[in-house]
């Protein structure tokens, strides 16, 4: 936990028990998480509380933001040294069909884009649709 600590202290956020477990729960994820999930998982939490949770680590580098296509925003931790920069940091997501998981790929870096003069990109989403691993694994047995 004293690890966690250091990490949320590095990005300005306080410590607080359930930003804590928040982050803990969103490393221990091997997918992206809604809201929802969260909801459900700390089911005694506030809404409002894990809603506010989430925006404090978006807006100070923690986690991003994922829109995959399903209208339920998601969040997975950024990578160490991640700046959520268009120009570096970007990578691809992985959207399973069949379980509803979108996973990080960032192995996969979304190439650079060069933009007709006057255009400011100010977010880049690239969303693979299919059926991931696990779910392609359980279709063969």
């Amino acid at each position: 936990m004293k690890n966690l600590e250091q990490l949320l202290l590095a990005n300005n956020i306080k410590p607080t028990a359930m930003r804590l477990l928040v982050l803990r729960f969103l490393l221990q994820s091997k997918s992206a998480l809604s809201l929802n999930n969260l909801e459900n998982y700390f089911d005694k939490a506030d809404r409002t509380t894990l809603y506010r949770t989430l925006q404090k680590f978006e807006e100070n580098g923690i986690v991003h933001k994922i829109d995959d296509g399903t209208g339920v925003a998601k969040y997975a931790v950024c990578e160490e040294n991640c700046n959520c920069e268009i120009e570096t940091d970007l990578h691809l997501h992985f959207h399973c069909n069949k379980c509803n998981e979108t996973i990080c790929l960032t192995e996969h870096k979304i190439p650079h884009i060069i933009l007709p003069e006057g255009f400011i990109a100010e977010n880049v989403n690239l969303v693979v649709k299919g059926i991931c691993d696990k779910c392609n694994n359980s279709c063969e047995n």
